[in-house]
């Protein structure tokens, strides 16, 4: 059944403890974190070189992110590390004015995401419709799988073989064991191959210099000036807000494929830490790894804060005693695994004919448009922030038309009444001056509002239109059937709203 399709059953979560008490679950954990590492390191280093900041000092700000996100994160399972939505944004302050920029920038970006998430604003995802929520799983899904693309175009004739062998191993190991990930022996397999037989095909080592050395703390070279918060605040509140948007989306697709809950303010304040330190050491921001999330806790089947704390650790180890080996797996082995994870990500029943039929045409349209921004822009937050509006215009439109106003003139002719169904907001009741008439009316108007409600200040505006236009033929309004909320409401403000 597909992820968002599945019924909202949570599950008790898994925890460390219990992990640590099952060697089965144990090993699964460890064994995720490691193959989610592999497939991390050449997507950081990428993104490192896009933000004109050197990939190892992207790197140690990932092993700090992870480890961080470890014990402060509200989403176990979730991998955090330099990501490319962030990089994409901090990339024109660093070319332009240089990497210096970068450690301001990405504390107040920290403290922008730390007041975020104790202000409990984090809840605002509930407002997510699901449209965009299946939008942006499909889109990732579309971007995970373009991103390895260029690894398998225009390379020698042997990165085909071992992309055929790593394509086998992932899927014939299965049928015959499933204590070890298959991604994970297809990338240690193939990467022994390509060193025995010293194969030259592109590496991790190719996407950029792996020196093993550590950078250490990052000095603060810009004056605290009142110029330098207005250079760096746009930036800071991008990054912040990219990073937030992601993180939490990312938190949100992880309960609904594990069946548990998260907490989404604790998620988000941890990130801002998180980034805090990792300016300090490494200078750069990240936020949720979409791609290797969904690796590790889809294909690894990972579930507790062990999983990110080995990816960690093992990030850590990769990039001091083991860099020359890292540097030396194969590109082709590295898209195959995640060209496997971008087919399992996208939501292939939501696209199927049946469900399309079935489905309201505003509803496709918003998911279509949200899939269609990210592919085009390459951010998944553009297209997150596009869908949400998009739906939300949708819903403002259908709503608007659902309301009726019933007349009912009385038999003596002396006095009449009109019946208002439906909820009142500034879509409905922009044109609810219209559907009364003023001059063929009697003088006694009663406006009954039993089957509405009034939700917000441009309704009450409206009513005290209709009644001034009333006023203006002499004729008086009583406005009744209203619930206690309505009634408060309209209350305080009608006769405050000017003409």
């Amino acid at each position: 059944m597909a992820t968002a399709d599945r019924p909202h059953l949570v599950r008790k979560p898994v925890t460390v403890l219990s992990a640590l008490r099952s060697p089965r679950q144990l090993s699964r954990e460890v064994l995720a974190g490691m193959v989610t590492t592999l497939a991390l390191v050449p997507e950081v280093i990428s993104f490192s070189i896009l933000a004109g900041v050197d990939p190892m000092v992207s790197l140690v700000a990932s092993i700090v992110l992870a480890l961080t996100m470890s014990f402060l994160g509200g989403r176990p399972g979730v991998i955090t590390a330099a990501a490319g939505s962030v990089a994409l944004v901090i990339a024109p302050l660093v070319h332009e004015h240089g990497v210096q920029y970068v450690l301001p920038t990405v504390i107040l970006a920290g403290v922008i995401q730390i007041v975020f998430g104790f202000a409990g604003l984090a809840r605002l995802m509930r407002f997510i419709p699901r449209s965009v929520m299946i939008g942006f799983v499909n889109a990732l899904g579309v971007l995970i799988f373009m991103a390895q693309v260029p690894h398998v175009l225009n390379v020698p004739w042997l990165a085909y073989v071992l992309l055929a062998l790593t394509f086998a191993i992932i899927f014939i190991l299965p049928r015959f064991t499933k204590a070890v990930p298959s991604p994970l022996v297809a990338i240690v397999v193939v990467t022994a191959i390509v060193i025995v037989a010293q194969l030259a095909v592109p590496n991790v080592a190719d996407e950029g210099p792996i020196t093993g050395r550590m950078p250490g703390f990052t000095p603060f070279l810009v004056p605290l000036t009142l110029s330098t918060l207005q250079l760096i605040l746009p930036t800071a509140l991008s990054v912040a807000f990219v990073g937030l948007m992601e993180t939490l989306l990312t938190a949100k697709l992880v309960d609904e494929i594990t069946d548990t809950p998260s907490h989404k303010g604790r998620e988000s304040w941890a990130l801002g830490l998180s980034n805090i330190l990792a300016g300090f050491y490494g200078g750069i921001a990240g936020c949720a790894m979409i791609g290797q999330t969904v690796l590790n806790v889809k294909t690894g089947q990972a579930r507790t804060r062990i999983s990110t704390f080995v990816a960690a650790v093992f990030l850590l180890a990769l990039v001091t005693g083991l860099s020359s080996i890292m540097g030396q797996i194969p590109m082709v082995a590295l898209a195959a695994v995640m060209m496997v994870v971008a087919v399992t990500t996208v939501d292939w029943h939501s696209v199927q004919p049946s469900t399309l039929k079935r489905m309201p045409v505003p509803e496709t349209i918003v998911m279509a448009v949200t899939v269609a921004v990210v592919v085009l822009t390459g951010n998944l937050a553009y297209g997150v922030l596009v869908g949400v509006i998009l739906a939300m215009v949708l819903f403002a439109r259908r709503v608007a038309h659902v309301i009726s106003v019933n007349r009912i003139l009385a038999d003596d002719g002396a006095t009449v009444r009109y019946e208002v169904v439906g909820p009142l907001f500034f879509g409905s009741s922009n044109d609810l001056v219209d559907h009364f008439a003023y001059p063929h009316d009697p003088t006694s108007v009663t406006i009954d509002l039993s089957r509405a409600q009034i939700w917000d200040a441009s309704t009450v505006a409206a009513l005290d239109s209709i009644e001034t236009k009333y006023r203006d033929h002499g004729a008086t309004v009583a406005i009744e059937g209203l619930d206690e909320r309505s009634t408060g409401f309209h209350r305080r403000l009608t006769g405050q709203l000017g003409a």
